[in-house]
């Protein structure tokens, strides 16, 4: 019997644990293939390769990004192969179970929960006597006198974790370890009861042995792993266990990148003080599951939530500057309204985070909010990802506003495309971050941006339309707090930095003329000292020079700004930034930016 297992991941770059722990317990007495696809690959390719693998059974993993896209598969598979066995699993279809049985009649059978134990025994079945009333977990259909009957067996109990062998060792993954992202559990469950969550629904936390995950995880980086990503839900619940594991993975990284979700609230003094101190820059990222700060909201989702804490957490892990973090947040939770979620917004950004991930609530089946909709007046999408439509205090209408904060947030903020233009502006001209980014969201719908593909330089001067714009509009109601020539010059310096190799134009019109220019390159060449001893150091030639510098004046202490925030426009800066000086041609080589303070006199004579 020829079994294959396949999923549609989001992106070329995810793969299936899912089907990794399938295969990992059932292959001992069955033939198993893992076939992995994308949601983007037509359904005829997917279709032509399953058939080409000549399976008896096919199972597919699903959930709410691939689900639709994976019943197209599945109508095309039974007509082509009536006779084929089908069965589906994973948290999409283990919740309204007799729902999907009904909607897709071609699907022979549901695995409902933990997949391991309940699959490996249907297998059996399949291969001998077929009594699938026997097996737990399962859903299947029984074929009556006058019609098909939709069975639903009791649950499975919990899996003994230290029973389950390794999903991580197939040496047909090696060859793409390199390249795509490894999911990886230490533990199954959630302590928390989050109603808009599907972990809230299994209580308690079961861990894998720690011998075997950290030789599981040594296995995955001598096998060239560049990125594992942790799917526990709370990775710091337990502290010591996180501590331990923080300290083998800083030990024995070689590299590698680790992503955790963690309860920044709950994280331990002791445990940031060892990070702080041991973590390697770049190796940890953190995600963070703000969702809101409203007091009423939390209490309405059985979240629980010290923000305080929380805050003491992000900013001590951003003060040592070696970790990454991931905010997120949701829009259309219970009572949170228009109002209350820019609050949250607002509350968020101030942290800084290197990257804040603007959701939309999603009602997901088996959840308790979906079960208590009416009660807040949701209405939702029928079909995945089941995302809000409004409720009560937040209509649809405010939904579509916020999500146009949502794409100029992704573009220029979580991009970090232009991050001293932006709190350059937050702080100083807006009057909040979420007031800066709702009205360039709304500027930049009205021209319909949304509908086309942005280049670098369309990022800058459409930001700088619209700020040339805002600036009409703020001088005329009496503001005036918008200071374009400082925003040109942080545009241009962001611009710059943006570059691993010296520009080839600019977005803004260069007006500098050709003899200042040719000043300014002078000095840069016969008195290097003059900007910093650093900028002495590299003896650049007149050829090296021109090769690898770019020049412009901006009007105010660029160096000053930088370092205390304070605004200065006495004097003026040559900015200087030199690319790929090693000429090595290696992967991204970083733009070196030098500042030369100067005088309103210098600016013009050059010299």
């Amino acid at each position: 019997m020829k079994v294959v297992l396949s999923t549609l991941n989001a992106k070329y770059i995810h793969t299936s644990l899912a089907l990794r722990c399938l295969k990992a317990y059932s292959e001992k007495d069955f033939d198993i293939d893992i076939a992995e696809y994308t949601i983007k690959d037509p359904a005829m390719n997917i279709v032509s390769d399953l058939y080409s693998r000549n399976p008896d059974v096919v199972g597919f993993s699903c959930y709410i990004w691939n689900i639709e896209e994976t019943i197209t598969v599945i109508g095309m598979l039974r007509k082509i192969n009536p006779k084929l066995k089908i069965v589906l699993g994973g948290p999409e279809v283990s919740y309204d179970t007799e729902f999907w049985m009904e909607r897709i009649p071609e699907v022979d059978f549901i695995v409902v929960g933990e997949g391991e134990e309940t699959f490996h025994h249907l297998l059996t079945e399949l291969n001998g006597a077929s009594k699938f009333h026997m097996v737990f977990g399962l859903a299947y259909r029984k074929q009556r006198a006058d019609r098909v009957e939709i069975l639903v067996n009791p649950g499975r109990p919990k899996l003994d974790l230290a029973t389950l062998p390794s999903p991580y060792r197939f040496k047909e993954d090696i060859p793409t370890l390199a390249n795509r992202i490894v999911y990886f559990e230490t533990s199954r469950g959630c302590p928390f009861s989050c109603q808009f969550c599907l972990s809230s629904i299994e209580v308690g936390v079961r861990y894998f042995d720690m011998d075997r995950t950290k030789a599981d995880i040594l296995y995955l980086i001598d096998s060239g792993a560049k990125l594992i990503k942790f799917v526990d839900r709370t990775f710091n619940i337990k502290r010591d266990y996180a501590l331990e594991m923080f300290q083998f993975l800083i030990e024995n990284h070689r590299g590698c990148v680790f992503q955790f979700e963690i309860t920044a609230d709950i994280m331990r003094p002791e445990v940031l003080d060892y990070l702080a101190e041991h973590a390697p820059p770049g190796v940890f990222r953190f995600e963070i599951g703000v969702q809101s700060t409203n007091d009423p909201t939390n209490l309405a989702v059985q979240r629980r939530q010290n923000w305080s804490k929380l805050v003491r957490t992000v900013t001590k892990v951003k003060e040592s500057g070696k970790i990454d973090q991931h905010l997120d947040l949701i829009a259309g939770l219970p009572l949170e309204n228009y109002e209350t979620f820019s609050g949250t917004f607002n509350d968020v950004f101030a942290l800084r985070p290197e990257e804040l991930q603007l959701g939309f609530l999603k009602m997901l089946r088996g959840t308790g909010l979906r079960r208590d909709a009416d009660k807040w007046g949701y209405i939702y999408m029928d079909q995945s990802p089941y995302e809000m439509l409004g409720n009560d205090l937040m209509p649809f209408g405010d939904i579509v506003r916020i999500k146009r904060v949502e794409d100029v947030l992704e573009k220029y903020w979580n991009a970090h495309r232009m991050d001293r233009t932006l709190l350059y502006l937050v702080d100083n001209v807006f009057p909040s971050a979420f007031a800066f980014f709702q009205t360039f969201g709304d500027y930049w719908e009205a021209r319909g941006w949304q509908k086309i593909g942005h280049q670098l330089e369309d990022l800058f001067s459409r930001l700088w339309a619209f700020l040339q714009e805002y600036k009409a509009h703020d001088e005329a109601s009496g503001g005036g707090k918008l200071d374009l020539e400082v925003v040109l010059g942080l545009m241009k310096y962001d611009f710059f930095l943006n570059h691993n190799y010296k520009p080839r134009k600019t977005w803004w019109e260069f007006t500098m003329e050709k003899s200042v220019w040719g000043s300014w390159m002078r000095l840069l060449l016969e008195r290097p000292e003059d900007v910093s001893a650093e900028f002495a150091q590299h003896r650049l030639s007149e050829k090296e020079l021109h090769k690898h510098a770019v020049i412009e004046t901006l009007p105010f202490d660029l160096a000053a700004y930088l370092e205390t925030g304070e605004l200065r426009k006495d004097s003026a800066t040559l900015l200087a930034v030199l690319y790929a000086l090693d000429g090595s041609g290696g992967s991204k080589p970083v733009p070196k930016p030098y500042m030369l303070k100067i005088s309103g006199a210098a600016q013009i004579a050059g010299a």
